[in-house]
């Protein structure tokens, strides 16, 4: 076989996706504040785009129009000369210069920039490591403590637990100690942290607020805060202390044998040990809020359910009437500037088109939604219908994966309080009658059985099966398990009060 470099000559068909078509996706999928701080990134980039005032007319339809046409015409060349831009005044801002230079035009930049608005600024927030240092800097220690503590702070996960074994952050910091020796061409041999030292910080540092802190497990946790608490002499300490195992397993009958006591005090410490934090530096997270903003509105109006898109605070955007003016007189400017006239037109016009098109397609599938599911909004979740993406995509007319970004991370504000889009979709189940019912109405059918049930004589998950037969709904056991445990309900045995 002859090798070496070859040419060859074909034809091939390939599928490439529009770049503005991954723009509409992406525009189609932010949820409400996302797509408010786009828009405005929008204006600031594209000279085209403006914002509607109250007191525009509704024209801008028109102007879309002629502005497609005069982004075509801008971009076939011309061979006339270009004439000179005219000048203006001190006091405006000359449009035609800032086309073809932008804005490094007659000192309007600064100008321009004092105009801009600012995003505000996170107030800054003490977490669980500026509390911990903020209490071990009121604490005497030597620079080798210090220097020890502030490894034991950085090793203290958002929980509130040591998430390193001490052995491990014994070494890192030895280590550590070994190379600022190198770094300073220091003789003399450092000594390194013995376990003494390890387990002297560790006590140090579990001694700090919140109660639990520098914990290394849930047990020695709940040791912790009940020593704080003055209880190191109680039945609960001694219950975590000596049988934590068969704490969490609710074995109150095998604990009031081992500890010589009655069953209901078991359960009474074991009530106390409930109400203990567990993930004690959560209360110390920095963690932002999260502010949720219902994309769209479904409110009861003369026995009818309307939907309103909640957009009033979206910036409306419209062809800018000065710039469109500037650029159809196509022969101030060279073949470049043309070029990015119209790129800028075409894409002002476009977006203005996509916003659009992004609010006909989230009513069209609200409004399917609402359709199928009215019996949720006048009777609640029980009488939730099953309802998937590709039953909504094929009523409206859509592609599957277009009503999943509709309905992804967008919420709805009903009568019935606020919700995810993804609230209305569930897998269903079939009933006696040959209806189909919802998967989160069963749950929540579930839910209340077991807040209603006989604490001494819980619900199992045959009998709830039975109850649910009896409904018309038909159930196998181990659904109602893998329902009862997505709802975090424990089983009949660990839920019986004694």
């Amino acid at each position: 076989m002859k090798t070496g470099l070859q040419q060859n000559a074909g034809l091939r068909q390939e599928l490439k996706v529009n770049p503005r078509l991954y723009q509409a996706m992406d525009l189609l999928y932010m949820p409400l504040l996302d797509l408010q701080q786009h828009l405005k990134q929008e204006l600031l980039t594209n000279p085209f785009l403006e914002l509607v005032e109250p007191e525009d007319e509704d024209d801008d339809s028109s102007d879309a129009e002629e502005a497609t046409a005069e982004a075509q015409d801008l971009a076939e060349p011309e061979t006339t000369a270009e004439a000179e831009p005219e000048k203006t005044g001190d006091d405006e801002v000359d449009w035609e210069a800032v086309l073809l230079d932008g804005f490094e035009t007659g000192g309007q930049r600064e100008e321009h920039e004092q105009r801009e608005w600012y995003e505000p600024v996170t107030v800054a927030t003490k977490d669980l490591s500026d509390h911990l240092t903020e209490q071990l800097s009121l604490i005497e220690l030597t620079p080798r403590q210090a220097f020890l503590a502030d490894e034991f702070v950085g090793n203290i996960n958002d929980d509130g637990y040591l998430a390193c074994p001490l052995e491990e952050i014994q070494r890192g910091v030895n280590e550590l100690l070994e190379r600022e020796a190198e770094e300073r061409d220091i003789d003399a041999e450092v000594p390194g942290f013995s376990d003494a030292e390890m387990l002297a910080m560790l006590q140090i540092v579990q001694d700090l607020d919140p109660p639990g802190v520098g914990a290394r497990d849930l047990r020695e946790c709940l040791l912790l805060q009940l020593r704080s608490a003055g209880q190191r002499e109680s039945l609960a300490y001694r219950l975590v202390e000596d049988a934590f195992e068969e704490l969490i397993a609710h074995r109150w009958s095998e604990l009031s044998k081992r500890f010589g006591i009655s069953a209901q005090d078991v359960q009474g410490a074991a009530d106390e040990i409930a109400k203990l934090d567990p993930k004690p530096g959560l209360r110390y997270s920095a963690g932002s809020d999260n502010y949720i903003i219902p994309d769209l509105v479904v409110d009861k109006i003369d026995n009818a359910y309307h939907i309103f898109l909640n957009d009033g605070n979206l910036p409306r955007l419209k062809l800018s009437r000065a710039y469109q003016d500037i650029a159809r007189d196509k022969k101030k400017y060279d073949t470049e500037s043309k070029d990015f006239i119209a790129s800028k037109l075409n894409s002002a016009n476009w977006m203005i088109q996509a916003i659009e098109q992004r609010r006909q397609t989230m009513l069209k599938v609200m409004h399917y939604i609402v359709d199928r599911q009215k019996d949720f909004f006048e009777r609640g979740v029980q009488a939730l219908k099953p309802l998937t993406l590709r039953e909504v995509a094929e009523a409206v007319g859509m592609h599957e994966s277009t009503v999943s970004r509709v309905t992804n991370e967008k919420f709805v504000q009903t009568p019935r309080g606020v919700l995810p889009l993804k609230f209305f979709f569930s897998s269903g189940l079939s009933t006696a009658d040959g209806d189909d019912v919802s998967a989160r109405g069963i749950k929540d059918q579930i839910e209340k059985l077991v807040a209603g049930e006989d604490t001494k004589n819980p619900l199992t998950d045959q009998a709830i099966v039975e109850i649910l037969q009896q409904t018309g709904v038909q159930i196998a056991r181990r659904t109602v398990a893998k329902y009862r445990d997505q709802l975090g309900v424990l089983p009949a045995r660990m839920r019986k009060r004694v």
